[in-house]
């Protein structure tokens, strides 16, 4: 099947019942327009990857990951039909409310996903029963039982940017007016409880309180001007769910404290009676309120016995999955708590994402059985709501399943930090993987276009619009922070300590402005999941925010002449700035680029976001729903003459989208295979092994005068393998798009020059910067005799790091090939995390495994691949001179070697800690090497261990003393070790 190009995807009025919809056949969207509303459908059809194998590279599509929502589409027949019928049975305050939200002669006219959630509410509550649709509740009431025992959950979904808040204002005011109306009518209540998963919700809600000045009960004409007073006789309490922590009553010492809770009970923790009473102190004596969840996909209650048919996931998403599992239990328990003491009339839900986490024991993406309406993205995307999402399908270099900026976190991991950075490297110029530093480049380089013609929008200069708006959501603070200095700018350390600001790669979002940190900065980094709990932020993020906090409260003191920023805390100035980003008048209403500690929050609402790059990994489908989420509020709502709105797009990188749920193939392991979960055990912190992290080796050269001597080793091909130079993204509906690297093509060949002879300078040659210009002739001759450019690439690709360090390696390998005297050989270490440990040690396997000795392995298994290894492991653990060892598997510790001119990585087997009579505090780090049969590739990776590694590390002098043997028998390695450790003797330190 040919590609499909939908010019203009939308086919209905945002404000009437959608009645056309582009039909999906097998293989996925058609252009075909079916006359009809769409079913309500199990799956989230996303364009996926075009295949290389197929020579029109069709889109791949899979049929049975759709299934029908039965239930969802039997309520929402019996509500149409009520609705055509004029709404009968419903109360008189309820019709006048009705007949008011869908007046034609409305100013603002309000979307029928909106009017159709509330109708859908109020059906269950005031009319099913009566019309024989009782089935609906008892269905609710049997879901409830299975997976909410005592609460009465029902649950609205609707795509991000289709106006949830709007909802929840329109179920406040059909609850409260109409209890007001008739206070012994038990089906209603005038007292709220709205939770959410974080303080910029929870802030944002504030509208849904009829007393607040920004109220959307009269902005956006919820009530009838008559029943406005009378609404602010209701109650409403918002709150994050992290209020529902208990918490420590009373201060006490830790002796106290560890003295009265020996039997697992504390006094001075709340109960969770005491708890309700804090969260729920505004509704003074009220019972059976109604709670209105925000996000709702946050709270449940794990199943008990689930969890079959769940992928296994491991490390940082294993961790990021508990964490979520955690935070849903204290949410649920929360509401069981309030049940228990108040009574809840009924809860609602509303969610883009009603779906079930994983860690939840049911397979993530299961849809919530108590979801009784549903408007999903595509059904807002044919109804122009939300913008179109565009993600990458193809691109020239396509060397995995997924084209490289969208399958980008794989690609990129290795080579990012895991922690917290030396100061040194805080200070170093931030060095990007590659494939990262192109995606940048190539998604930035689309920004500039969507910028200038921003610029050029007399409609958008005349309304006071703000700039588009580019996130990038990374993992760690550690990897934000590389990816902010290197977009935004950074401070250079010289020789005599001055320092110097250097300005950003991208020219746009660089804080840089005449050598001096901008007053209003043009990128902001924000960490949301601590801005977001409401606990202060970490001394690491504070120490890499504070040039942009105090840039901040700068100008806070120039808006607002009267106030003190003193008094704010850093937290509320940082959340206040994250959460005006596209606000005109703002604190935040300049800033083009938002770099993103873990997932922007949910509520985040700026409608100003055009384009988004994750940095990390996306272990479900739900977070790269929420983190595209972030992106899908449309900036225009003004209907054309046809009474529809414009199509709008987002533009979306390494969010690998697919479908929810992922029906089909499961990792479930077959029978009689268990997965066994490794990981480094914080008991056995004693036993914990480093392991410098080495990139290359360098010799120090003997003369002042540079030679060279170009060999084979120092001729470099440039490809698109790795780094597209175009990338061909589409949406499932609407105009495709096509993104390249035109910022680093038009690059000067000069500039190149001199960016690579100063890479090598600071690289190779730091305490001899006067070396510079004769590098700058070499890099000249280099370029000149050993570079070629394969289709479609330019020089500039050597402007990204990855590319002109493989590059200067090359030239520098020729120049002491050149160097007649002699040379110290050193390590290179990677420019972030010099060290690597046991710590991060954590995945799971299938293979068979051996449980390790607690006093000798940090880490609580051995994969043994062979019984060679297995043995080794029993060998290791009997000898009295292993002080502590480790199996190199999930531990990340790699050696670089060449062979036939191209770079790898041996992975070693084991590391062991040995005890050679220096002492416990200065123990011999033994690689071992179990080998079996001879390979190619063995002499060159026993070659560079011996020659470059070990001589390399040892003589850093900084990561202790190394040495290497390779095992042939295993039931002969304690003779091998000793006599190694006898040959030794004497050796330097």
């Amino acid at each position: 099947m040919a590609d499909v190009v939908i010019e203009n995807p939308i086919l209905n009025s945002p404000f009437d019942e959608p009645t056309r919809h582009f039909r999906f056949g097998e293989e996925g969207i058609t252009s075909e327009v079916l006359e009809e509303r769409r079913v309500s459908s199990y799956f989230m059809p996303i364009p996926a990857a075009k295949k290389r194998s197929q020579l029109h590279f069709d889109t791949e599509w899979t049929r049975d990951r759709i299934e029908e929502n039965r239930f969802i589409n039997q309520v929402r027949e019996k509500v149409g039909l009520w609705r055509r019928g004029g709404w009968p049975g419903v109360t008189p305050t309820t019709r006048r409310l009705l007949e008011y939200w869908t007046a034609s002669h409305r100013e603002r006219r309000l979307f029928f996903c909106q009017v159709e959630a509330a109708e859908t509410a109020i059906y269950l509550a005031e009319a099913a029963t009566k019309y024989g649709d009782a089935w609906i509740a008892n269905e609710l009431q049997r879901f409830a039982e299975d997976a909410n025992p005592g609460l009465f959950r029902v649950s609205l979904k609707m795509a991000t940017g289709s106006g949830k808040t709007v909802v929840m204002g329109m179920l406040i005011a059909w609850q409260a007016l109409n209890k007001l109306a008739s206070p012994q009518d038990t089906r209603f209540s005038d007292s709220f409880l709205i939770v959410t998963p974080g303080i910029t919700i929870r802030d944002r809600l504030r509208v849904l309180l009829p007393q607040d000045p920004e109220t959307y009960y009269r902005l956006l004409d919820l009530v009838p001007a008559a029943d406005r007073e009378r609404l602010g006789q209701a109650r409403v309490v918002i709150t994050n769910f992290h209020a529902f922590q208990l918490r420590e009553t009373t201060a006490a010492s830790k002796t106290t404290k560890a003295l009265l809770t020996r039997n697992g009970n504390s006094p001075f923790t709340e109960t969770p009676e005491q708890m309700v009473r804090r969260v729920c102190r505004e509704l003074g004596s009220k019972k059976n309120i109604v709670v209105l969840n925000d996000e709702a996909h946050h709270c449940y209650r794990r199943r008990v016995g689930g969890g079959e048919g769940e992928e296994k996931l491991s490390g940082e998403e294993r961790r990021e999955a508990e964490r979520r599992d955690s935070e849903a239990r204290v949410w649920i328990s929360g509401l069981e708590a309030i049940q228990r003491k108040l009574g809840i009339r009924a809860v609602y839900d509303l969610s883009a994402t009603p779906f079930f986490l994983h860690g939840s024991g049911y397979r993530e993406g299961t849809l919530f059985p108590w979801v009784v309406s549903d408007f999903s993205l595509i059904d807002a995307i044919e109804s122009g709501i939300v913008k179109i999402p565009r993600v990458p399908v193809a691109d020239d270099s396509m060397t995995g399943e997924q084209p490289t900026y969208r399958d980008l976190w794989p690609r990129v991991r290795d080579s990012l930090p895991r922690k917290g950075r030396t100061k040194a490297a805080l200070d170093s110029e931030p060095k990007l993987p590659a494939e990262l530093q192109g995606a940048l480049h190539s998604l930035y380089g689309n920004y500039e276009q969507a910028f200038k013609r921003w610029q050029a929008s007399e409609v958008e200069q005349q309304t006071g619009t703000t700039p588009p708006v580019f996130i990038v959501v990374c993992n760690n603070t550690s990897v934000s922070k590389l990816v902010f200095d290197y977009v935004a700018g950074w401070v250079r350390t010289l020789d005599d300590e001055r320092t110097v600001i250097v300005p950003g790669e991208l020219a746009l979002f660089s804080n840089e402005r005449d050598g001096s940190w901008s007053s209003r900065p043009n990128t902001i980094l924000v960490d949301s999941e601590q801005l977001e709990s409401g606990e202060s932020m970490s001394a690491d993020f504070k120490a890499i925010a504070r040039e942009e906090i105090e840039e901040f409260k700068a100008e806070y003191r120039a808006r607002f002449p009267g106030r003190d920023a003193e008094e704010l805390t850093d937290e509320d100035l940082l959340r206040e700035v994250m959460n005006t980003v596209g606000k005109p008048g703002k604190l935040g209403e300049q800033v083009r680029c938002v770099v993103s500690v873990s997932m922007l929050t949910e509520g985040w609402d700026a409608n100003t976001v055009t384009h988004i790059l994750g940095v990390r990994a996306f272990g479900t489908q739900l977070l790269c729903e929420q983190v595209v989420g972030r992106g899908l509020r449309r900036r225009s709502y003004t209907a054309n003459d046809e009474g529809r709105f414009d199509p709008e797009y987002a533009e979306v990188y390494g969010v690998p989208f697919s479908f929810i749920p992922a029906a089909g193939s499961s990792t479930t392991p077959p029978p009689g295979r268990p997965v066994t979960r490794v990981r480094a055990l914080t008991e056995r912190a004693d036993c914990e092994i480093r392991f410098p992290r080495v990139v290359g080796y360098r010799h120090e050269l003997s003369t002042e005068h540079l030679r060279v001597e170009f060999g084979e080793e120092a001729q470099l091909a440039l490809s698109t393998h790795d780094v597209p130079s175009t990338t061909e993204l589409s949406a499932i509906v609407g105009i495709p798009n096509v993104h390249t690297l035109e910022d680093l093509r038009d690059r000067r060949e000069q500039e190149v020059v001199y960016f690579l002879a100063r890479r090598i300078t600071q690289r190779y040659f730091a305490d001899r910067p006067w070396l510079f210009p004769q590098l700058v002739e070499i890099v000249c001759d280099w370029i000149s005799e050993c570079l070629t450019l394969k289709d479609h690439t330019f020089i500039g690709l050597l402007l990204l790091h990855q590319r002109a360090d493989d590059a200067g390696d090359r030239i520098f390998r020729a120049i002491v090939a050149a160097d007649p005297g002699e040379q110290a050989l050193l390590a290179v270490l990677a420019p972030y995390d010099e060290v690597g440990s046991t710590q991060h040690v954590d995945f799971d396997t299938t293979k068979p495994v051996m449980s390790t000795n607690p006093e000798r392995c940090h880490v609580s298994h051995v994969v043994a691949d062979s019984g060679w290894e297995h043995k080794l492991t029993q060998t290791l653990e009997g000898m009295s001179e292993v002080l502590a060892y480790v199996k190199n598997q999930g531990l990340g510790f790699t050696i670089p070697y060449t062979i036939d001119g191209e770079e790898h990585q041996y992975v070693p087997d084991f590391i062991a800690l040995i005890d050679d009579g220096h002492g416990k505090d200065d123990p011999l780090n033994l690689i071992i090497e179990v080998s079996g049969a001879q390979r190619r590739d063995k002499e060159a990776k026993v070659a560079t261990t011996r020659s470059l590694w070990v001589p390399g590390v040892n003589n850093l002098r900084t990561h202790g003393r190394w040495a290497f043997i390779e095992c042939e028998d295993p039931w002969d390695a304690e003779h091998l070790i000793r006599g190694e450790l006898a040959s030794l003797q004497g050796a330097p330190a």
